[in-house]
């Protein structure tokens, strides 16, 4: 018995299909989905035809006489509007696209409402304040909720809250919106409807589905090392912090994220920035430079803030090297000094939740390629790191999200026995 899970990520589709016995990837596939559209220089816009179209083709190579359900997630905040016959009537906005950043009476649109740019209800909002929703649009979803309605033939989209919130304007504790809509919420495992006969469930949003995937117990934080990087941890209770973000999880509980906006990235510029003294453009081999002078040193004296593109409440934040002295001004230091700095945001993001957790879990390129951050980060939580053997972390939260809202299993608990470490 296998279960589907597809990612509609920024750049590529994804999809993987997991064995649920054993939890092993049997079959995974990703295409880059090169659906940008171009317009207004603050835009960011898809063709949500492109990624269907894409995402459909995944499918139907994964799909076997073992298929029993199809799980599907994909990229938050960002909508597409559809009308009463539940097809696109624009292209997909996208949670980078910045108009939402644009003057508005005396401020900007995402201010005006107390949100961010990107997310849905800004966009919604800009694009009615200045006529740019179609006629017919009935209303709008996120672009997995649509692959799910083309996939389900549905007419109207079952938003899951884990979408809904990152919307913005949501109230966590009654699961409503802040403002008037037509849109339908559900909170918890739900089946949408079927695919030439398989099941498939709601659409989830892709930060629950990588925690949903890596985390096989409560007690456990998850940091996912990218371009940017998160500390995550699953609670009872909200968290209030202004550098926290409280978002609904599952079965009642809700995620707590820490967003370091640099992240892995801030390595990346260290990487470009000896590359162009080196001038030498295959990256790989500048990496390699890198890693070779970490072997030659075991602690840096120099203290690096990562905090480059700021924080997600003050963007005036400014990255900084100090403790430069003639004797440890040199690149191995800098480059440690980087890998301490990236992990010490992390770590005090966590200490923000006041919430003590016995285990730690890393997921992302930026920890699973990087030995000696993946040393560092366990020095500096005071414990051991364990790895998920999978790579496709969103892709396989969706599967196993899909398996319970099926009824093959009971609860998490029982889904997480197929989560393995490496």
């Amino acid at each position: 018995m296998q279960a589907i899970g597809i990612d509609l990520g920024t750049t590529s589709v994804c999809g993987v299909s997991v064995d649920l016995k054993s939890g092993l990837v049997l079959k995974s596939k990703t295409i880059n989905s090169n659906a940008f559209i171009e317009g207004r220089e603050f835009e960011k816009i898809q063709s949500p035809e492109k990624i269907i179209g894409i995402a459909t083709e995944i499918l139907e190579q994964l799909v076997t006489e073992e298929t029993a359900v199809i799980g599907v997630t994909g990229q938050m905040h960002g909508i597409v509007y559809y009308d009463k016959d539940g097809n696109a009537v624009s292209p997909l906005y996208t949670w980078q696209d910045a108009r939402g950043n644009e003057p508005f009476k005396d401020t900007t649109y995402a201010e005006f409402l107390n949100s961010k740019s990107g997310y849905g209800a800004v966009t919604d909002f800009y694009n009615r304040q200045n006529g740019l929703v179609p006629n017919t649009a009935l209303s709008y979803c996120t672009i997995h909720d649509y692959l799910v309605m083309k996939l389900c033939s549905l007419k109207k989209a079952k938003i899951h809250s884990s979408d809904a919130a990152s919307f913005g304007l949501y109230n966590l504790k009654s699961n409503t919106f802040e403002f008037e809509n037509n849109l339908q919420v559900v909170n918890d495992y739900c089946i949408a409807g079927d695919y030439k006969g398989i099941p498939v469930s709601v659409a989830i949003g892709d930060n629950q589905a990588s925690v949903f995937s890596c985390l096989k117990d409560e007690d456990s934080l998850l940091l996912n090392v990218g371009t940017g990087s998160q500390v995550s941890i699953i609670s009872d209770d909200i968290i209030e912090s202004e550098n926290l973000e409280t978002r609904p999880y599952f079965e009642g509980k809700y995620l707590v994220v820490g967003a370091a906006l640099c992240g892995g990235r801030a390595y990346s510029l260290l990487k470009d920035f000896y590359a162009k003294i080196l001038d030498e453009e295959n990256e790989g081999k500048v990496y390699a430079k890198m890693d070779k002078m970490l072997e030659s040193i075991e602690k840096s004296t120099i203290s690096v803030d990562t905090r480059f593109a700021g924080t997600r409440n003050d963007a005036s934040i400014k990255g900084s090297i100090n403790g430069l002295t003639v004797s440890n001004f040199t690149p191995e230091e800098l480059t440690l000094g980087v890998l301490n700095g990236m992990a010490d945001e992390l770590y005090n993001l966590y200490l923000e939740m006041k919430s003590e957790k016995g285990g730690l879990v890393a997921s992302g390129n930026g920890i699973r390629k990087n030995e000696r951050f993946k040393k560092i980060s366990e020095k500096k939580f005071e414990r051991e790191v364990k790895i998920p053997a999978h790579l496709e972390e969103a892709a396989f939260g969706a599967a196993i999200f899909g398996a319970i809202s099926s009824g093959i299993f009971k609860d998490a608990n029982d889904a997480h026995k197929l989560i393995r470490y490496e």
